[in-house]
């Protein structure tokens, strides 16, 4: 699923493509946690949790701290997993919605 899917904007019946926000995404006590090693990439992530590597942007939007010019996650360094996809993709979609 592409993040850009929640970018479209209707206005006067035309569609186009507009900036897109991402949500807080609050933690979970079901969040998983893991520690990163080396090679451990954003895409391989959410395709190990998920099952889909294109939801790496919910990984990379809870995790503040990382940087935003790559998909590598250096070794050692925490990172929170949010638990639930359908609860992100739901407030991702919202917020999304009511621009």
């Amino acid at each position: 699923m592409s993040r850009y899917k929640f970018t479209s904007v209707r206005q006067e019946e035309v569609p186009r493509r507009g900036t897109l926000i991402y949500p807080y995404i609050p933690e979970n006590a079901e969040d998983i946690y893991v520690i990163s090693t080396v090679g451990d990439r954003l895409d391989i992530l959410a395709s190990n949790y998920y099952g889909d590597s294109s939801m790496w942007w919910v990984i990379a939007s809870a995790n503040p701290l990382l940087k935003r010019d790559t998909l590598t996650v250096p070794p050692g360094l925490q990172v929170r997993v949010p638990y639930s996809k359908q609860e992100v993709i739901k407030k991702i979609t919202q917020e999304n919605n009511q621009r």
